[in-house]
């Protein structure tokens, strides 16, 4: 795949960019391995300095990059302002909290005794330069919820990232250079990704993230494991959102329009089963089917579009397949189910496609079992909760999941069972600094954000002093 911004409102190629030669990547990862050195002892309010920093020129860019982003991959241009208005929220809040959340932790002082010590404790200290590869969906968002703990905690980091978002990724270099970091401390590499494996491979990088498709996330924990190396790993996701007889109706059919079509629907963690009891299911779906053909499909950067362009003509034509197979195995469309018309001449080259209802699914269909990446829905009926919790973890993927209940017996079965990385209650899934993200089974390992996700990449240290010389080993 070239390394280029194309247009998908469009199909136009803006502007294309040569792949880094191996003397190029060889100085970038000696700068990354010799800036770590040093920056690694810096103290953590002269880091928070120039993350903050960051975050102010973040919000001083956000109209050009929010419109860089919809050029180079199609989300709605209002989409983008409030992802780039999230990535300085979420600087700012490692900024504010990354001390405490690597502070040293030190056990009881009778287990302290108990291991023969006079002083012990866990120091967490960084590991070194970290290899991310990052997809196009969230070009900004995905890139900040790795970076910006990575670098509180004194590590650096090497960004490999979709190559249809070149411009954006060599403006998140840029913004860090520009607040003051060391240049080594993040660096863009613009390459294809063929060339990951070799440099994950290198002795100076330490580990790896990735967010993206499950076949890229096989081959990089392969490499890895075969380095022994860490990795994080955020994956395909599908899934559910469970309605029940409790639920506020209309307002579960609005926060469903939403979190199945966010960022066009081409998110990992937006809702794509919706499961709902029998009791409700006549209503959410009317209401539902009704808000996504109400939706504006058009121009992303136009203010009053709801839905842009899906970001490449491979990824609408696998949802097509998809949608394709499913009617032509009886599946029904309840809306949509094809490419719009009428959006002009300007767009008519555009990759675009309609928000669909898909009802009347089987476990015979693709789209039962595979993640639909763009604005399809399917809509399942079910007799009680057990049949919803069931058909819920009836999918390879555990990313997060959503439950509309006022039941609170409903509620704790839900947090019980459901097979996923979260469990969002009467809302739609979300990303939040201060919470966990990640998921289970096939949408990967590991966790971003909160505490869990600065500490993925550090080494937990246990400092340990023997008794003191009095022989009491008093703690």
């Amino acid at each position: 795949m070239p390394i280029a911004t194309v247009n998908p409102a469009n199909g136009e190629t803006l502007k294309t960019f040569e792949a880094l030669g191996a003397a190029e990547i060889e100085h970038r990862l000696a700068t990354a391995d010799t800036t770590f050195r040093e920056y690694r002892t810096t103290a953590f309010g002269e880091r928070a300095q120039l993350l903050n920093r960051a975050a102010d020129l973040l919000d001083e860019d956000q109209q050009d990059i929010a419109r860089t982003m919809t050029t180079e991959m199609g989300k709605p241009v209002k989409a983008a302002r409030a992802e780039a208005a999230k990535c300085a929220k979420a600087m700012r809040w490692y900024a504010a909290n990354a001390e405490g959340l690597l502070a040293d932790e030190h056990p009881p002082a009778d287990d302290v005794r108990d291991a023969g010590a006079s002083r012990a404790y866990v120091h967490y200290r960084p590991l070194g330069p970290v290899l991310a590869v990052m997809p196009w969906n969230f070009p900004l968002w995905q890139v900040v919820r790795f970076a910006a703990p990575a670098l509180m905690a004194g590590n650096v980091g090497l960004l490999k990232h979709a190559s249809n978002v070149p411009q954006t990724a060599m403006y998140l270099e840029g913004l860090f250079r520009r607040a003051g970091f060391p240049p080594g401390c993040f660096q863009t590499l613009l390459v294809g990704a063929g060339a990951v494996e070799s440099i994950l491979r290198d002795r100076r990088v330490v580990a790896a993230t990735l967010t993206g498709s499950e076949p890229a996330g096989r081959s990089v924990a392969s490499i890895a494991g075969d380095e022994v190396k860490h990795t994080v790993l955020e994956l395909g996701g599908s899934d559910p959102f469970l309605v029940l007889p409790s639920a506020d109706i209309p307002q579960a059919a609005r926060t469903a329009v939403t979190a199945r079509v966010q960022n066009n629907g081409q998110s990992c963690i937006a809702a794509k089963r919706f499961i709902v009891h029998t009791d409700v299911y006549d209503e959410f779906a009317e209401r539902f089917t009704a808000g996504m053909n109400d939706l504006t499909v058009g121009d992303p950067q136009q203010e009053t579009t709801d839905v842009g362009p899906l970001s490449s003509e491979q990824g609408r034509a696998d949802l097509e397949e998809l949608v394709d197979d499913a009617v032509h195995q009886g599946a029904t469309a309840l809306c949509g189910g094809s490419r719009p018309t009428g959006l002009g001449a300007e767009l008519e080259h555009g990759w675009f496609y309609t928000p669909t209802v898909l009802s009347g699914i089987t476990p015979a269909m693709r789209i039962h079992r595979e993640e639909t990446f763009g604005p399809v829905a399917t809509l399942y009926r079910v007799e009680d909760l057990d049949e919803a919790v069931n058909l819920a973890n009836d999918s390879p993927f555990g990313l997060s999941s959503n439950v509309w209940t006022r039941d609170a017996d409903e509620s704790r079965q839900c947090v019980r069972d459901l097979q996923a990385g979260g469990v969002f209650f009467n809302g739609m899934t979300a990303s939040h600094p201060a919470l966990p993200f990640g998921g289970v089974k096939r949408s990967g390992y590991g966790r971003e954000l909160a505490g869990h996700g600065i500490r993925e990449f550090c080494n937990a240290t246990t400092v340990w002093y023997g008794p003191e010389p009095d022989g009491s080993g008093s703690a």
